[in-house]
Parts: C-alpha cells; sequence; structure tokens
C-alpha cells in the first residue's frame, strides 16, 4: 500500500458548471440509516447522461437538459423521482446549484439539499431536505479512462447525515458519502461498463472500487483508501469476482475481492435496462462493513428501445424564456 496525499484544504469551489456539448457534469450522494433500515441517493445532472432527450437532441446544450434525481429507499417509504428541466430552471454559482424547484448548497462546512420534485411513475410528492456533514474533504481528481476525458472525485469519502423528509414521512440519520463526475462525451461512447462501490467502517475508514471497461477492452480500476481526516492510499485491488446478476433485467455485478475477503450483495435497490444500485456488504477494511454499489452497461444504455422506455420515468419540463 502506498501513501498518496494527505488531507486536503477546504474547497475553492463546489459547484462548477462548465460542460462542453456531448459531456456531462454530476454530482452524487448517497446515504445509509445507522440501523441499515433507510437509505436515498440524489444526483443533479448537467448533461444528464442517462437523458433520451438529451441523446436525441444531439447533445449540443448540455445546459437544456438538466436534472435532480432523487431515490428514498426503505420500510414502504421508498419513492423516486426524476424530472429533467431546461437552461431557464438551472441557477448556479460556486457554493450554489439549482434545477426547478430543488437544490444544493454549500456553506463550507455543511452540504444542504432541498427536495421539491413530484415521484414517478407514481405521481407521489417527494419534499424534504438532507444535511449532509463531511468528516473530511478531498480535492484530489482521478481519471477514469485512458485519453483523460471522464473523472471522478470523491468531495466527502465519508460523511455525517440527517434526513428530514415530509412526503414521505421521514426523519433519520447516518453515514452519507458525496462524489462528483465529469466527462467531455457520452458515458456509453467511452465505457462499456463500470462499477462503483464504497464501503465504511466503524472507525470512520471508507474504501472505494472504481473498475471501468471502455469501448477498446482496455480496463481501468481504482483501489482507494481514505483515512477519517481526508488522507488517503492506494492499494493494490484484489481480483476480480462476478456477482449474481440482477433478479429482472440481469445486470452484471462485479466487484473485487481477494481470497480472504468475503463479499455478500444484500438489497438490489435498483434494477433498470442499463444499471443497479444495491447494498453491500464486505470485510476489505478487515471487519464486516456495508456500503453501496453500483453497476453500469453502456450497451444496454446505447439500446433505441431502452430510451424510448425511458420518458415513463424520466419526463421532462421546460419553462418559458
Amino acid at each position: 500500500m502506498a501513501h498518496a496525499k494527505t488531507a486536503p484544504a477546504p474547497l475553492p469551489r463546489l459547484f462548477d458548471t462548465a460542460t462542453p456539448p456531448g459531456g456531462y457534469t454530476w454530482w452524487y450522494a448517497d446515504g445509509l440509516s445507522k440501523d441499515g433500515d433507510f437509505g436515498f441517493t440524489v444526483i443533479a445532472f448537467i448533461g444528464s447522461v442517462f437523458s433520451p432527450y438529451y441523446a436525441w437532441s444531439g447533445r449540443g446544450d448540455p445546459y437544456n437538459h438538466c436534472a435532480v434525481n432523487v431515490a428514498l429507499y426503505g420500510r414502504n417509504r421508498r419513492r423516486w423521482a426524476m424530472t429533467e428541466r431546461g437552461r431557464g430552471d438551472l441557477q448556479a454559482d460556486d457554493s450554489s446549484l439549482r434545477i426547478g424547484p430543488s437544490s444544493l448548497h454549500w456553506d463550507g462546512t455543511t452540504l444542504t439539499i432541498d427536495i421539491a420534485e413530484r415521484g414517478m411513475p407514481v405521481p407521489l410528492p417527494v419534499r424534504g431536505q438532507i444535511r449532509i456533514t463531511p468528516r473530511a474533504l478531498n480535492t484530489q481528481v482521478f481519471q477514469l479512462d485512458s485519453a483523460g476525458a471522464h473523472s471522478w472525485q470523491p468531495i466527502a469519502p465519508s460523511a455525517d447525515v440527517e434526513v428530514d423528509f415530509s412526503a414521505p414521512g421521514l426523519r433519520w440519520r447516518g453515514d452519507a458519502y458525496f462524489d462528483t463526475n465529469r466527462g467531455q462525451s457520452p458515458i456509453e461512447d467511452a465505457f462499456r461498463y463500470w462499477d462503483w462501490s464504497r464501503v465504511q467502517s466503524a472507525d470512520g475508514r471508507t474504501a472505494i472500487l472504481y473498475n471501468t471497461v471502455e469501448r477498446s477492452g482496455t480496463e481501468r480500476g481504482l483501489a482507494l483508501m481514505f483515512a477519517p481526516d481526508g488522507s488517503w492510499q492506494t492499494f493494490d485491488a484484489p481480483p476480480k469476482v462476478r456477482l449474481a446478476s440482477t433478479p429482472i433485467f440481469r445486470i452484471k455485478r462485479t466487484t473485487r475481492a481477494g481470497s480472504g475477503t468475503r463479499v455478500r450483495l444484500g438489497r438490489t435497490l435498483e434494477d433498470t435496462p442499463f444499471y443497479s444500485r444495491s447494498i453491500i456488504e464486505s470485510d476489505l477494511l478487515g471487519a464486516r462493513a456495508a456500503g453501496v454499489h453500483e453497476s453500469f452497461d453502456g450497451d444496454r444504455l446505447a439500446m433505441g428501445l431502452v430510451r424510448l422506455m425511458l420518458p415513463f420515468r424520466m419526463p421532462r419540463r421546460v419553462i418559458s424564456t
């Protein structure tokens, strides 16, 4: 294991929205309750990578294809919302991002996410607030592809979170994670497949695995260990192992685990035609730890039939300007 970097200085600019035509930027957060019963993910997109409307438009204007995706999990409190909006619904500066009625704001200490969306395919309201307080910050950016056109920054590998929703009625505390990705071209053009996972130990350490298969067939992997103070180390990634495919759409799920490492899939949170999200348990950190695992299939996303299905979950609403 090789030491790479100590804890960084405060973030100079959180919401850098510069996104080229054909490209994308997103900010992703997830969290799990202390008892493991509840979870969430929130993703704010510019140049929404999964949007059929962005693809059909020729991807010339990423700012005209923005969305906030929110997913709530657990105990009959599930909600899923993702309404795409145009450039007239986008407002941003260095510390704030607003897309339609939902917003993200960074005050230097806490990220506050205010959600006011309508669920799909069942149009139930999704209203509430998520407050994420990082335990430390990371400014290092990692390249995901050989050409250096796609990158990822785990801003807060570990954080505390408070979740308070009025619709549905939810209030809990737990552990969270926050990152950002950006790219200069569609992800399905660059990658055939990727999987990502993070697990967090009771002492605050976080292990993150990021594996990609490029269109050329080149495989790349990142294996990072973050300490509670934000310093991090790379480590030799264990061998790749195949996990069970998702039950409905049969999305491939893989991760990495050594001969002495046990990995178990828990609940499948999302089983879609082109990506999956699951709870994963691993002793990669030396003791049993829970986290989140995602798999993405670029071939599936590029299929015309899949794009035709997406408006049923991702409506588009554009205000007059």
